[in-house]
Formats: structure tokens, sequence, C-alpha cells
């Protein structure tokens, strides 16, 4: 009889076992390696932008990813943005800034990624952002 019991712990010990092991696989996260190609801008503005100026730009980022090709989705406000860049004042002095808004843009591809850079709604955008813009960076992501 102790046998019979040592036999039905082991089974009901090894059955808790297997589903604790399947619900660790079932929770386990899951991700994808798109190929698409990511576009970040870290930024800061002129002293003196308004509100109402920053949402031209990304107003004009929203319309941009309506007109070019290949855009597949757009972020348009940074939580965390890090880093900083130096700016040479007027009386020859270096000044850190803080980048302090961020936006990203996803191409499906590489060559939609390309068309980006010379398409007229991309040139129409700058002419508003860049006398906006005080410094920025940008970073191209994607997956092997």
């Amino acid at each position: 009889m102790e046998i019979h019991v040592s036999l039905k712990k082991a089974i009901l010990s090894a059955g808790v076992l297997l589903l604790a092991g399947a619900g660790a696989g079932y929770a386990a996260n899951k991700y994808g390696k798109p190929k698409s190609i990511i576009h970040v801008v870290t930024l800061y503005y002129q002293d003196g932008v308004t509100d109402a100026q920053k949402k031209t730009v990304t107003d004009g980022v929203e319309k941009m990813a309506a007109e070019i090709p290949g855009v597949r989705n757009i972020w348009l406000k940074g939580i965390k943005v890090q880093g900083s860049a130096q700016e040479k004042q007027a009386d020859g002095t270096m000044k850190t800034r803080q980048f302090t808004d961020a936006f990203v843009m996803e191409f499906e591809n590489e060559a939609a990624f390309k068309g980006y850079d010379d398409h007229p709604a991309h040139r129409a955008w700058e002419k508003i952002y860049v006398p906006l813009r005080g410094q920025s960076r940008t970073h191209d992501i994607t997956n092997p």
C-alpha cells in the first residue's frame, strides 16, 4: 500500500511539474524580428519655439506618413528621451542641451526608406521643421 501511495504522489508531482512547465512556456514572451526599417529622431527645439510650432512639426510627420509610399507606422510622442548635444553660444562658450522630443517612422523596406529622403512631402516638411530645430540625431535600425 505504501508503494501505491508513493506512486500516486510521484504521478501527481510529475503532473504538477508538467503543467508548471507548460504554463511557463505559455507565458514566454513572443516577439518578431521584422525587416522593416525604424527611423528614430531625437531632438531639442530652439529657444522660444512654442507648443503650437512643435505641433506643426508632428502634424507634418503625420502628413508625410500619409503621402510617402512604404511608411507603415509613426510614433509622435517621446516618453523618455535621452542624450544631449553641445551648442556653441554667441560668446564662444559651449552649452550642453538635453534632447527633449522624439518621433519615429517605420518603413516597410529599404526601398521605401531611400525613397523618403527625396520625396516632395519630406522636402516640404523640412521647410517647417529645420528652422525650429535646435539639433537632432537620427538612428536608422533594422534586423539582419
